[in-house]
């Protein structure tokens, strides 16, 4: 059995790395003729100019090409030189402009030129034109006090196919929307009629550090049935939106909109909007079933990417990289929602407007993980604001909300019809819709499904056998200089039944690490005429250039293991770190590279930061920065508050409990008088990334019960494992480990454990291969125990490609063994093949049909047990 399995495994190696040189093509020493120049684009080179420019689809710079060279022959001379071949590939470099080396003051990036930026300003030439004049009104009010009530409460809502629990705030779902003026002070009033503690954040606002609302950071919880007094003064303007920052309870309904108006505000209907998520799981089962895999959620989605699937669409070879390099199918958002919300209602009705009404919506995302596109049924979408702060007006067909994110935009009725407003998850699994106007209703176009397969392909492409990003070769995705969007969206990039290479689909010139060609990719939207905001588009109204003063540099890289769920920065979780020190007056520049298969919305509480892009000197402003999968982006912001701590964190809810941030800490900051046990406190905070979360798999068969208890949080894991038979001859067998994950990627898991097991065996019985079951002795030539053993013993697992989980371990008495298994091969949609074989003569090999989250039919054969069918319970 081992050796087939090695063999296998040599096999299916070999196979992959010819796969991998297949086309490769070496470099030949030729002399070359230049031809003509001309500017094209690297994501469309379909897209040519005699000109420079910038691409009409994506916003990159053009690029000086050299057409096709003609290579002449050494051969023959009767022969006609003939133009060389070229690789899918071609000559052309991806166009980047280094980045000026830094002094030792690390000066200000605002007046770097980022490339062309002439389709960004033509765009909002057009977008002024079109928005035309606005009328504004202007508050004659004087600054006052504005008061909230805030009653918390339990409730129960359907939102989905279940009556499940939800927290509501004066009675509604999502929070009443908070209004100030300019030059207000807010005071609310928070009645915790909750049996939980609680606590609400304002995201986004310039506050004293107490008023944060960080639970064990900024302030100690709201005690249950007890009322807390927030209060603070709107220095500031804009659409916000404001949370419980108490575990899981944003999730489940405690989030709502905190406008703040200017003193003169545009006079147009405005609509303040609301996006979320619902679940009928408990969040914190939504959680525990993250951190143990559970693919439940690719069932309920449609998103496994099994091997029968792969073979159906072609992409059998795809699969294979996949878990070649140890990776897990493709994932777009972690958790399956029962149902999507806007301000509370999935079909929400406006129907006030009528022809030629110009509507502002001031959208905050207040999902718990979904990032949402947005698209209209009426025409362009013009964006005028994003986290509260203004922008240049641009004009677009679609743009993508992270979580937490704020836009405004503004879009215009056409006709006396109802027009849908269409909120897609990032998943595309179900919608949400606003209608705008009344009559007939117009819906807006669907948004096509995602083609996993070739996204996975893509994401195969990006990562390396150490599980690390690979920043390609002159696609360096940099300071929003690249439309991500054009790259993360597999909708747009080629078939999913990739019948033959698409060579005009694959990106010329592009140049990929170890020459891996991208053919077959078509990173062309199949409407050329749709324009996708990016944050390269962000303009700000006015210069953003941060004040004289020192400068502080950090870099984070962004990391995770969606095998076990756990987020990080710079593989350290937010227990794992020191607070970050800064002072008041230096400016901070954060410099970002996602190393991870997910995209992160960083947020920090208390600033806003210029996000540095082709803009220059009118970078945006904001609060949250969406950054995707292999891209490294820098932010900068002014340190001008007078002390406290500030959570600087990702915003997916789930990643953030799992300790993916950090706390900027001002020096010298005074004692916050909120906080009166520091040390209590910070051990609450660290609480959240340190929980254990239990799992656990129970068979029943007809030759026996076999099962599994996990208790496994951030770093640390402790499982008992164990098989009983029916009768004495079977026995019985139990193993423990306890063990502590190393590295990045969690791969490595050096373990203690102990291991008894007793078992009858007749002599003269034999298994299905007519082998004895006698235990005779270990490949090793030591003496086989495996029928009686009562050791302790170290040892160590490790991860090898295809999910392999290798095992090796010596007990107290000397003996050792090695083991190789897998639990989880994804043959179909819900049936599941797994085996192990080890050098005490041991194999097994059997399937598991998924049927609910929590039960499944199986069957497989033991070495020792002989072969069973039965159930299989899962939690």
């Amino acid at each position: 059995m081992k050796n087939i399995l090695t063999a296998f495994l040599l096999i299916l190696y070999s196979a992959v790395s010819a796969q991998d040189m297949k086309g490769m093509k070496m470099p030949k020493k030729e002399s070359e003729k230049p031809a003509e120049v001309i500017y094209t684009c690297t994501m469309h080179p379909e897209i040519q100019s005699s000109k420079p420019g910038n691409c009409p689809k994506c916003g990159m710079k053009l690029v000086v090409q050299k057409a096709k060279t003609v290579k002449p022959k050494a051969s023959a001379p009767d022969k006609k030189s003939q133009p060389a071949k070229t690789s899918d590939m071609g000559d052309m470099k991806m166009p980047m402009k280094e980045m000026p080396k830094k002094d030792d003051g690390m000066e200000d990036m605002a007046g770097m030129d980022m490339g062309d930026n002439s389709v960004t300003m033509e765009n909002i030439k057009k977008a002024k034109l079109n928005l035309g004049p606005i009328k504004t009104i202007s508050s004659t009010a004087p600054p006052r006090t504005v008061r909230y009530d805030l009653y918390i409460a339990d409730t129960t809502v359907t939102f989905g196919k279940k009556t499940k629990r939800a927290i509501a705030v004066n009675g509604q779902i999502p929070m009443p929307t908070l209004t100030f003026t300019e030059g207000d002070t807010a005071l609310i009033y928070v009645h915790n009629n909750l049996d939980e503690e609680t606590a609400l954040h304002w995201h986004g606002l310039f506050l004293p550090n107490k008023m944060d609302g960080v639970p064990f950071l900024t302030q100690m919880p709201i005690k249950p049935h007890s009322t807390y007094i927030y209060k603070f003064p709107i220095i500031q303007n804009g659409t916000h939106w404001y949370h419980s920052h108490s575990g899981l309870q944003e999730q489940i309904g405690m989030y709502g909109a905190f406008i703040m108006n200017k003193k003169k505000e545009w006079d147009i209907p405005t609509i303040p909007v609301v996006l979320s998520e619902w679940t009928d799981m408990k969040p914190e089962e939504v959680h525990r079933s993250l951190k143990n895999a559970n693919d439940w959620f690719a069932i309920k989605k449609g998103t496994t990417q099994s091997y029968a699937e792969a073979i159906r669409t072609g992409h059998f070879k795809t699969k294979i990289n996949n878990e070649w390099k140890r990776m897990n199918a493709m994932d777009v958002s972690d958790v399956y929602y029962d149902a999507f919300l806007i301000n509370g209602k999935n079909q929400n009705q406006q129907p006030q407007f009528k022809a030629g009404d110009k509507v502002r919506l001031r959208i905050a995302n207040g999902g718990a993980s979904d990032y949402f596109w947005l698209t209209y049924a009426g025409g362009k979408i013009t964006v005028v604001a994003t986290d509260g702060n203004d922008v240049e007006p641009v004009e677009v067909d679609r743009l993508i909300i992270a979580v937490s994110e704020t836009y405004d935009v503004v879009v215009t009725i056409p006709e006396n019809k109802s027009y849908e407003f269409l909120v897609t998850p990032e998943d595309r699994t179900k919608s949400a819709s606003l209608w705008l106007g009344e009559g007939e209703k117009v819906p807006a176009q669907k948004l096509p499904k995602l083609k996993y397969f070739a996204g996975m392909k893509m994401m195969n492409d990006m990562m390396d056998m150490s599980g690390n990003m690979i920043e390609m070769e002159g696609m360096k995705m940099q300071n929003q200089i690249m439309d991500m969007n054009t790259v993360m969206y597999p909708e747009v990039t080629g078939e999913e039944n990739p019948k033959k290479e698409n060579k005009k689909a694959a990106m010329p010139g592009m140049q990929m690490p170890n020459d891996k060609s991208m053919a077959g990719m078509n990173m062309a939207s199949d409407n050329p005429d749709i324009i996708t905001l990016n944050y390269g588009m962000l303009r700000d109204p006015k210069k953003t250039t941060l004040p004289k003063g020192p400068w502080k540099e950090l870099k984070f890289d962004l990391t995770g293991n969606m095998n076990r769920y756990v987020w990080s920065l710079d593989n350290k979780t937010v227990s794992e770190s020191d607070k970050i020190l800064i002072k008041k007056g230096e400016n901070v520049r954060i410099i970002l590279f996602n190393n991870s298969m997910m995209r992160h919305p960083m947020h920090l509480h208390g600033h806003d930061f210029r996000v540095v892009n082709e803009q220059g000197e009118n970078a945006p402003m904001k609060n949250v920065l969406d950054i995707m999968p292999m891209e490294r982006d820098t932010i900068e912001f002014a340190a001008t508050e007078p002390g406290g701590d500030w959570f600087f964190h990702c915003h997916i809810l789930y990643h953030m409990m799992s300790g993916m941030g950090r706390v900027f800490s001002y020096e010298n900051s005074p004692p916050n008088p909120e906080i009166p046990d520091p040390k209590l406190a910070q051990r609450k905070l660290f609480s959240d990334d340190r929980e254990f979360h239990p799992m656990a798999r129970v068979g029943i068969e007809t030759n026996g019960s076999d099962g599994e208890i996990m208790l496994a949080n951030t770093r640390y894991r402790f499982t008992t494992e164990w098989r009983i038979g029916f009768d004495k001859e079977m026995g019985y067998e139990s193993e423990s480990h306890f063990g502590r994950y190393i590295g990045r990627n969690q791969w490595l898991l050096p373990y203690v454990g102990w291991d008894f097991r007793k078992r009858t065996i007749d002599p003269f019985d034999k298994n299905i291969f007519g082998q004895s079951l006698s235990p005779g002795n270990n490949v090793f030539g030591q003496r086989n125990t495996k029928n009686f053993r009562q050791v302790f013993h170290l040892g160590v697992q490790y991860t090898l490609p295809m999910l392999i989980i290798a095992d090796a371990s010596v007990d107290h008495k000397g003996n050792v063994r090695f083991q190789l298994m897998r639990e989880d091969v994804p043959i179909s949609k819900r049936l599941r093949f797994q085996f192990m074989v080890n050098t005490d003569k041991e194999y097994m090999a059997g399937f598991r049909y998924i049927v609910t989250k929590y039960f499944g039919l199986s069957t497989h054969y033991d070495s020792d047990m002989g072969y069973g069918a039965g159930l299989t319970l899962n939690y």
